[in-house]
Parts: C-alpha cells; sequence; structure tokens
C-alpha cells in the first residue's frame, strides 16, 4: 500500500501576538490578558508538536505550510489537515477541490471553565472548531479511523458567484456579504430569484445594509447571527437575507428566504461602488455601478471529515420573527 501523503495547514503563532508591538513590549495594560494570549500561543505549538509526533509514528508523508503562506490550489495530496479553528479550515477551503478532503484539528479550543472565571475581566474565548473534528485528545483515532477507510467525509454545499457572467476564483463555504465599503452607506441593489424555465420572480428593489447569502454550513455563523436560520449542515439550499433594510414594507416577506439547488440569486448592484466578502473579511472583489451578480450553488462540493455531532442532520428549517413566533419555511 502506498504512503499517505498529506498536507498540514498551521495558523500561524504571531496570530496570538496581539499583546506586543513590533519591538516586544506590551501594549496591554492587563496582565491576565497576556497571559491567556501566551497560554494560547503556547496550546497551539504544543498541539501541533504532538500531533507531528503521531503522524511520524504513521504510514504516512507530510509537508507542512503556514496559512498565510497558502495562496494556490492543493494538487497531488490525499488529505489536507489544518491546524487552527474554523478559519484556518475555511481558508483551506478556498485552495482544494472536490478530490481532497479536509481534517480539521481544533489546537485551541475554548474551556469552559476559564470563560467563566474570566467573564468580568475580558473575553477568554478561544477558537471555535464548530467544523473540526479532531483536536488533541482524539487526533490519533480520528487519524486511523480515515487512513483505515472507517471514516468517510461529508460533502457540504459550496457557493459560487459570477460578476458580469464572468466566476470568480474562490467558492465560498459559509457565506457571502455583497455590501458597500462603507458599514454606514445604503447598499442600493435589486435582485429576483431565477429558475431554469420558469418564469423570474418579482424584482424587489432594496436600499439597506447589504445582502447575505450563506450555505447550511454559514446558517449558524454571521447568517444565524442577524436573525436567520439553522440549516441542517447537509442541505444544498441556500438562505439569503436583506440587512437592515430601509421601509421593506409589504415586501419584508421576501427579503429573507430559501435559494433551491436549482435556482440562483441574480442581483443588480446601483451603488458606485461595492464588495463581495467571501467567507469574511479577507477575501474581497470590487464592484461597481452597473454590475451584474448570479449566487448560486453550483460549485464543486467540499469533502469534509466532521464532527460526530454534525453527522446525521435532518428536518425542517425555521425562523423566528421578531415577536419569536416559529414559522417553518421548509423541508428536507
Amino acid at each position: 500500500m502506498a504512503r499517505r501523503k498529506l498536507l498540514l495547514l498551521l495558523k500561524p503563532l504571531d496570530a496570538y501576538s496581539l499583546g506586543s508591538s513590533s519591538n516586544g513590549v506590551s501594549r496591554l495594560s492587563n496582565p491576565q490578558i497576556l497571559h491567556h494570549l501566551d497560554s494560547r500561543n503556547k496550546v497551539h505549538k504544543d498541539v501541533i508538536s504532538f500531533c507531528k509526533n503521531i503522524l511520524q509514528k504513521k504510514f504516512v508523508d507530510w509537508e507542512e505550510i503556514l496559512r498565510d503562506n497558502l495562496c494556490y490550489p492543493v494538487r497531488n495530496v490525499d488529505v489536507v489537515v489544518t491546524f487552527g479553528g474554523d478559519g484556518t479550515l475555511l481558508h483551506a477551503s478556498h485552495f482544494v477541490d472536490d478530490s481532497i478532503p479536509i481534517l480539521g484539528v481544533n489546537s485551541d479550543p475554548t474551556n469552559a471553565e476559564e470563560v467563566e472565571e474570566h467573564n468580568n475581566e475580558f473575553d477568554a474565548t478561544r477558537s471555535t472548531g464548530y467544523l473540526c473534528a479532531a483536536t488533541v485528545n482524539n487526533f490519533e483515532q480520528v487519524l486511523d479511523d480515515i487512513l483505515e477507510g472507517r471514516s468517510v467525509p461529508s460533502e457540504l454545499t459550496r457557493l459560487s458567484v459570477h460578476v458580469n457572467s464572468e466566476l470568480l476564483p474562490m467558492y465560498a463555504l459559509n457565506d457571502i456579504l455583497i455590501a458597500h465599503p462603507c458599514p454606514a452607506e445604503v447598499s442600493w441593489f435589486s435582485f429576483r430569484i431565477k429558475k431554469e424555465g420558469q418564469p423570474y420572480s418579482p424584482l424587489l428593489n432594496c436600499r439597506s445594509c447589504g445582502l447575505r447569502v450563506s450555505t447550511a454550513t454559514g446558517s449558524t455563523a454571521a447568517m444565524l447571527s442577524a436573525g436567520g436560520f439553522q440549516m441542517p449542515i447537509s442541505s444544498h439550499d441556500l438562505q439569503y437575507m436583506v440587512r437592515e433594510p430601509i421601509s421593506p414594507g409589504a415586501a419584508s416577506s421576501r427579503m429573507y428566504g430559501l435559494i433551491n439547488p436549482n435556482q440562483s440569486l441574480d442581483i443588480a448592484w446601483y451603488c458606485k461602488e461595492g464588495y463581495i466578502y467571501v467567507d469574511g473579511s479577507q477575501v474581497r472583489y470590487y464592484i461597481k455601478h452597473g454590475d451584474t451578480i448570479e449566487v448560486s450553488a453550483r460549485a464543486p462540493l467540499l469533502r469534509v471529515y466532521l464532527p460526530p455531532h454534525l453527522l446525521g442532520q435532518g428536518g425542517s428549517y425555521f425562523r423566528r420573527n421578531p415577536v419569536g413566533e416559529k414559522r417553518e419555511l421548509s423541508k428536507m
């Protein structure tokens, strides 16, 4: 049997250096915060070393690269293993196709007791690893299950975007946000839902803080925080929401909803400038007045080894209106 080849994608250690300036002098006066940042740095570094020691005992070869240095498509590896949290896994997802699975290792999990202890002093939360199947405690078992074929990656929907009929080079795993560069400015656009062989939905003209579209994976992130609803992670639908619409009136019920896999969201942009933000703020594409944008789920699926609590999700989608009533929107 051929040796398996892995790519290790590492969150950089300087991600935890917020407490120091370039000359090493502390910029923070609270010693507890400094201790917390130092602890995060050490935990992350120790986990990487521990997992590398495990890899040395396995029938694998690997190379490693810092997250910020990955800017090209990944080829010729069997698995990408990310060390960090969901942000590092998201970054990896922008550079792999549907042939290479990803295993996320949460290298710095939040400790509930630590958060409770420092709740009145500072934010002691650590890395979010919602999509990460492994931690330092179970890494070897998860890895063995993958290498011996006992674990199968799940297929997650990604989101594709065309601007003026040109496909953007990166697919979104979580969501996109289309908005004016200045958060205090109004975003002016219109959109409608298109389905092949059927008439368009009525045009909806919007002045708001922008438009967010998420996958099922991203429905637990910014979309949920904005008042959206959690979707089963296996769903191939997309969810959209107009952010803080100005005077929606009778059209308020059309300011959010679902886009089925055989549909697309067609958007016309009317501001002088704007951006399409992909999976957060680090990847963005400039748009201008008159540009047309098509958003759909017609993108290569992403294969991810998921934690057990995310497997086998199913059921209905619900969204709470402002008074708390649940309204069923769709079923799997």
